[in-house]
């Protein structure tokens, strides 16, 4: 006799480097493909599927996704993790597991996802950062401008120039809660967080805001460009492997803070030599 169907919510990280994704696509290897096979390994009474809290791209990695699947095997909530990770690839770990009512779901029920990038804007190539930043060198990024185009998209709006081509949403229009940029030495990090995200738009929005802190993009062109939804004019889309899903937010803390938060550290340079900075973009 089957067991009574629970559902479980998943916190993992995974390194994106390699993977063609979250969704699962033919004859690619994508997160979802992975992590249902796991599952299937351990649940064999149920056919295997996650359904994450958002659909990150090709190379993007993630700090905090979240995930849930029904099973109906013996294996206790709390050891889930465990069991998954022994049979997971290192790109991937199960950080904590919660049980969650039937009715729950982790993309409908999240009320924001919040996405980091970062790039690293020295001189010198540096390998160990290079995974996980676009390297900018050409020009000093003007944070500044930067973080006023930002703090101009809060709120509700169509944000069709950030979307790429392929959605099947109905329509483009998102709600920004808050954003945030900051300079640490040669790394510049950027954080928005948001009600949804449209296909391809935080990497599209960076494309724009650097193309602004290298002063080759005017202020004025950068909303003409979003709020007159001129999306043949938005080309440059930032690299996928500097882009992190830091965390999904929902009615209730349902994991630990270090189960599920704050779990992708923001990377530090220290500057023994005297900074050779890039030089300053041109005057647009």
């Amino acid at each position: 006799m089957a067991s009574e169907v629970r559902r479980i919510a998943l916190s993992l990280q995974y390194d994106g480097s390699n993977f063609c994704g979250w969704q699962r696509q033919p004859e690619c290897l994508s997160v979802q493909s992975v992590l249902e096979d796991a599952l299937g390994l351990l649940d064999p009474l149920r056919p295997a599927r996650a359904i994450a809290a958002g659909r990150t791209d090709a190379g993007v990695h993630a700090a905090g996704q979240v995930l849930h699947f029904d099973c109906c095997g013996p294996i206790p909530v709390n050891r889930w993790p465990s069991a998954l990770n022994g049979r997971l690839p290192a790109s991937i770990r199960i950080r904590e597991a919660v049980g969650r009512p039937l009715d729950w779901h982790a993309c409908f029920s999240a009320k924001y996802r919040r996405y980091r990038y970062t790039i690293y804007n020295g001189c010198r190539p540096n390998l160990f950062v290079a995974p996980w930043s676009w390297h900018r060198y050409q020009y000093r990024l003007d944070e500044t401008i930067m973080r006023n185009a930002l703090e101009g998209l809060i709120g509700s709006n169509d944000f069709s120039a950030f979307q790429r081509a392929g959605s099947n949403r109905a329509n483009a229009i998102t709600t920004i809660q808050e954003v945030q940029i900051e300079r640490q030495g040669d790394l510049v990090v950027i954080e928005v967080q948001a009600s949804g995200f449209l296909y391809g738009m935080v990497r599209l929005l960076v494309g724009q805001l650097v193309a602004l802190g290298e002063h080759r993009l005017s202020l004025k062109a950068f909303e003409r460009r979003w709020k007159e939804c001129r999306r043949s004019e938005v080309r440059e889309a930032a690299p996928s492997h500097g882009l992190c899903l830091l965390r999904v937010g929902y009615q209730e803390n349902l994991f630990s803070t270090a189960g599920c938060y704050d779990s992708f550290p923001k990377f530090s340079l220290t500057i023994i030599d005297p900074p050779q900075d890039p030089p300053p973009g041109p005057t647009v």
